[in-house]
């Protein structure tokens, strides 16, 4: 339904053409319908969500290697809404020792709906959840949770992808 024909469906018979009589009610009861009116029509515009319009993504936008400053996504789409996936991440801070890093590592098999995948790596702990949002040209994270990486290592950030090709994957393909 088009946000036209959505404000046809809300306020049947009121047109607010200019010079055109609205209704035999007072201009003040006819403005406030207008009013009415207009603004109905744009919460409709807001929500209508309009055949054909999806947050799918294909393959070929979410294939590839993903990679922020401390951390890495390796992501494969194995077909039935499911994602090889497999993070890398690093904590880097400075020591009286001198700079130091912790790392960590996570795969798995992931679930995606329309541009958002979700991911829990093998052996995490259950209240870990890690959403991956697919956006034009980058990954948006975010983890919920102790997900078993290491002191201060998390997947969570923005990420850009630096490869399409098939990444090779540390843990075993699948």
């Amino acid at each position: 339904m088009s946000k036209r024909n959505a404000c046809h469906a809300i306020a049947p018979g009121v047109r607010a053409t200019a010079g055109s009589p609205v209704s035999s009610r007072s201009p003040i009861e006819q403005m406030k319908k207008i009013l009415l009116a207009i603004a109905l029509c744009s919460a409709a515009g807001s929500v209508v969500t309009l055949p054909g319009a999806t947050n799918d993504v294909t393959a070929a936008q979410v294939n590839g290697t993903w990679k922020m400053k401390g951390g890495e996504f390796k992501i494969w789409a194995l077909g039935q809404q499911r994602l090889q996936i497999e993070f890398s991440g690093t904590y880097e801070y400075k020591s009286p020792a001198g700079p130091m890093a912790n790392e960590g590592q996570g795969n798995g098999i992931a679930r995606i709906e329309g541009d958002t995948a979700i991911f829990k790596p093998e052996g995490a702990d259950d209240e870990c959840a890690i959403k991956l949002k697919f956006t034009p040209g980058k990954l948006v994270v975010t983890q919920t949770g102790v997900c078993g990486f290491g002191h201060n290592v998390t997947a969570e950030g923005t990420y850009k992808k630096v490869s399409a090709k098939k990444p090779k994957f540390d843990s075993a393909d699948r």
